[in-house]
């Protein structure tokens, strides 16, 4: 009986010992490339009104990555893969995406969207896997501010940024503004930082107008802004907050302001939309990238290679998409690795070098700090574009840009 329990015994445990042998070819098909891959997941608008901002952006990342990497697409021996999914433009969708990019892809880390309002949406999606979303390039500063949560990083300006760097460009004394802007976060939010950054200019914003996103009839719009402005004194300023498709800057141009003394003025847009500037030699104002303003090797790189690779220059986006990719290349060599609490101590205070010269994440919203280019628009008749040429470069230092997170 003794000798039968034994021979059991030894029966089972032989049993064991084959099936785990068994059984661990099956583990491995659990692809250890899988495991060792780092998996970023761009979620961003790559249909819908922005898509030629989306597809600047693409580009963009992945010239960073491969900028940052001298080309290996590795950093500490693990292969970067690139995950693409479509937001559509739409909030639902994208929070949708991104939670499929994190929870079935396994997804390190996310970048985008293009929309604000669709960046809004995607949050917290963040915050409930515990992963990291680096903003590239929405704008709204409740993305950074009121909305923000710590797993969120931007790489991209936000709306005090271009606002505080406008009011310099446009506000003095005896100065009245009139601003013209979308009806969502991006222009909403737009208005109020400009309106802010105006008060220690001495400049007066005297009529806010806002628009849906897909308007294309501006004569109500530019009547009443012309009614608001017209018995104004000193000189006078429609300020013009777009982006996308529609920019009404030519059709309102066509309705002559300057009738009224008004003058338009508007930041920094993609080549294509800055076709109607044009029509508006002089206009001042200031922009977030122009290829040929900012002189550095890493600027000098994307000019050389984005001309021979699509035979035109990197456009504003394009640069966006870059400093996204070379923030995560970066942050993950600082960090030593993938651990979202890793990276988020490697990135707090992180400083970079991108396209537009030294970037710093500020610790406290996680906004990466970043100059600004004042500039004044020269006509060539050679360029299919106004030209921004540079007046004065607005550096980190020279722009005190609101904390608004409240967290």
């Amino acid at each position: 009986m003794k000798s039968n329990l034994q021979s059991t015994l030894r029966r089972l445990a032989l049993a064991t010992v084959f099936g785990l042998a068994a059984a661990a070819p099956l583990a491995g098909l659990v692809s250890p490339a899988q495991a060792e891959d780092i998996r970023i997941a761009h979620v961003y608008d790559k249909t819908g009104p922005l898509e030629a901002y989306a597809k600047q952006s693409h580009i963009g990342l992945m010239m960073g990555l491969e900028y940052a990497t001298g080309g290996t697409m590795e950093v500490n021996g693990r292969k970067l893969v690139v995950i693409e999914k479509d937001t559509q433009t739409k909030p639902d969708i994208a929070k949708a995406v991104l939670a499929e990019a994190y929870g079935d892809d396994n997804a390190d880390i996310a970048v985008g969207p293009v929309a604000s309002g669709v960046a809004l949406a995607m949050l917290p999606v963040a915050e409930e896997y515990e992963k990291l979303l680096i903003v590239e390039p929405a704008v709204a500063d409740s993305i950074t501010g009121e909305a923000w949560n710590r797993y969120i990083f931007r790489t991209g300006r936000n709306s005090s940024q271009d606002a505080i760097a406008n009011a310099v460009a446009l506000g003095k004394e005896g100065v009245t503004i009139a601003t013209l802007a979308q009806d969502y976060a991006f222009g909403r939010d737009g208005v109020a930082a400009f309106k802010e950054a105006l008060g220690p200019t001495g400049a007066k914003l005297a009529f806010e107008e806002y628009v849906p996103t897909d308007t294309q009839d501006f004569t109500a719009s530019a009547q009443r802004i012309f009614d608001a402005m017209k018995d104004q004194p000193g000189r006078k300023f429609l300020f013009v907050i777009w982006a996308g498709a529609n920019n009404p800057i030519g059709k309102i141009k066509a309705m002559e302001p300057e009738r009224f003394g008004i003058e338009i003025a508007t930041g920094g847009n993609i080549l294509a939309a800055m076709a109607a500037y044009k029509a508006l030699p002089g206009m001042e104002g200031a922009t977030y990238y122009y290829y040929d303003i900012p002189k550095n090797p890493v600027n000098d790189w994307l000019v050389a290679e984005h001309r021979k690779r699509h035979e035109s220059p990197p456009d504003f986006f394009t640069a966006g998409g870059m400093t996204a990719g070379i923030a995560i290349v970066e942050a993950i060599r600082k960090a030593g690795s993938t651990e979202t609490e890793a990276l988020i101590t490697a990135m707090q205070g992180m400083e970079f070098q991108t396209p537009k010269g030294k970037m710093v994440f500020r610790p406290e919203d996680h906004q990466a700090l970043q100059s600004m280019y004042h500039f004044k628009i020269k006509v060539d008749p050679n360029v299919a574009w106004g030209i921004p040429e540079l007046v004065r470069e607005l550096t980190i230092e020279d722009m005190n840009i609101p904390i608004r997170n409240k967290k």
